[in-house]
């Protein structure tokens, strides 16, 4: 795909010219944009850093237009790259567009399907989905990408995304799979030691186990609905597997999804009446949702998570 560009008129330049621009160029200049450095575009692109340097000063000499200032720090737009933004990710948007409507013609049970989910989702439902559906179709390679981060569909990201926030893209076909329960745990020599945090005392004398406040501030608040500001936060972790790892060494008291922390033999669960209830949603791009490899894959999600509805 290309694009028409009019460089910014200099005093060298008496006429503007117009000059194409291809979306191999746009989408280096668009990881530099994003990233703020070579190194980390670099890093998203999959290339090496000398690569990313070597493009943009390409692009730039294409355009006769310089889009970064080189700092010591990072790389800062100009006004020129300011205005390269917007055309730069309309490219972007029709790529993907093309991308998705190509993949979803494919009727064939093989191919890839990139998998966004939780390490703890993706522990006790989708390996084992995944495993099901290697068994019936080995034509069908299964990235599984496991991050308490949102991945981005309409950037081909992922696929499928299983979580537990319901999206409101309407690009996005959105289904249900089952809602789970969250309770308040410690292990049994943490209770031993400490005694176990009493209804309403909003943890006073207790050590508190989070999701980092940028992820999860919902958590700061309560947990299952208990105040948490007397309690002391002791430990902090952007992973649910690592937040019942500290539970379990005794590190302090947090909240987990029951359908984890009850396979747990040293965790017992603690106000027993506070609980919290989520939704775990199937989300995938409308392009993408009736192929033959992404329609195989759902099945054997909501097979694994009808024990749970």
């Amino acid at each position: 795909m290309q694009i028409c560009i009019t460089p910014i008129r200099t005093r060298s330049t008496t006429n503007a010219r117009k000059t194409m621009m291809n979306w191999d160029n746009a989408r280096y200049f668009l990881a530099v944009a994003r990233t703020g450095t070579l190194r980390g575009a670099a890093s998203r692109l999959g290339v090496d850093q000398a690569t990313v340097g070597r493009r943009i000063a390409a692009l730039e000499q294409t355009l006769s237009a310089r889009l970064f200032l080189r700092t010591p720090a990072m790389y800062v737009l100009t006004s020129a790259g300011e205005a390269l933004i917007a055309p730069a990710e309309a490219m972007e948007q029709a790529v993907h567009q093309i991308e998705r409507r190509i993949v979803g013609m494919d009727d064939q049970l093989c191919g890839t399907i990139r998998v966004a989910t939780t390490d703890s989702l993706g522990k006790r439902f989708v390996v084992p989905a995944i495993a099901k559906l290697h068994a019936a179709h080995p034509g069908i390679e299964v990235v599984c990408v496991t991050s308490p981060g949102i991945a981005n569909l309409t950037r081909r990201e992922a696929d499928v995304a299983i979580r537990t926030l319901r999206p409101e893209s309407p690009d996005l076909i959105v289904r249900r799979l089952a809602q789970l329960e969250a309770g308040i745990y410690a292990s049994r020599a943490y209770v031993a030691a400490r005694g176990a945090p009493s209804e309403g005392s909003a943890f006073e004398g207790h050590d508190l186990l989070m999701y980092q406040r940028n992820l999860v501030p919902s958590m700061w608040d309560s947990l299952c609905g208990e105040p948490t500001h007397r309690g002391r936060v002791a430990f902090q972790t952007s992973s649910t597997t690592m937040l019942l790892e500290a539970a379990v060494a005794g590190i302090g008291v947090t909240e987990l999804p029951c359908f984890r922390a009850d396979e747990e033999p040293e965790l017992v669960r603690v106000m027993p009446n506070r609980a919290d209830r989520f939704d775990v949603w199937l989300v995938a791009h409308a392009d993408l949702y009736k192929t033959a490899r992404i329609q195989a894959f759902i099945d054997v999600v909501a097979q694994a998570f009808e024990g749970a509805l």
